[in-house]
């Protein structure tokens, strides 16, 4: 049970607090304006009596008039976005196609990642094949091994990658090499 003098001072009591939580939602210029207005839909009030806690009113009335501001804001910027000629379902393909392209370079960079991972002479044939598109006789022919240890290598090397991929496992490529210079088998 609470009076309009109650009200005032508990609203003074409680103001920082509102403008902290308020801040949290709107841009700084409208804080001031968002809290002020809080006041005035508490003294507006008819039967300030009826409210049983004062200070959550007030904190749900400030974040319900932030919440109202937002909202506002979100339709003042698709009325201004459909004034100036601008198609959000244009700007949501275009946004689309960013995430694939980037969606893309990540995938491809984390392919690389797992290259780098494979033992030394593996990799070597791997990237001969996948990358350059050399047959297994001229990869054979270059690194002086016979095309069933080509053959074996690509095989390895996919396996290898795609279990990287899937896991998402990367390892830094000093930590790759080591393992493969301290005699670890792949």
């Amino acid at each position: 049970m609470t009076d309009k003098d109650s009200l005032e001072n508990i609203y003074l009591s409680v103001r920082k607090g509102l403008m902290r939580v308020v801040s949290r939602m709107v841009p700084p210029k409208e804080i001031e304006d968002i809290v002020q207005e809080t006041y005035v839909r508490i003294c507006s009030v008819k039967q300030s009596e009826q409210i049983r806690h004062p200070r959550s009113f007030m904190y749900q009335t400030a974040r319900n008039l932030a919440l109202d501001h937002l909202k506002r804001a979100e339709t003042r910027m698709g009325v201004s976005m459909e004034e100036e000629g601008v198609n959000p379902d244009w700007m949501t393909e275009e946004l689309d196609q960013v995430y694939d392209q980037v969606s893309a370079k990540q995938e491809f960079e984390h392919f690389c990642e797992a290259v780098r991972q494979l033992p030394l002479q593996c990799r070597r044939v791997f990237v001969l094949k996948k990358v350059y598109g050399y047959s297994q006789k001229e990869i054979a022919k270059s690194l002086n091994i016979s095309e069933n240890t080509v053959e074996k290598h690509i095989a390895s090397g996919m396996r290898r990658c795609q279990q990287i991929m899937k896991s998402g496992s990367i390892e830094s490529p000093r930590k790759s090499e080591s393992g493969v210079r301290q005699g670890r088998k792949s």
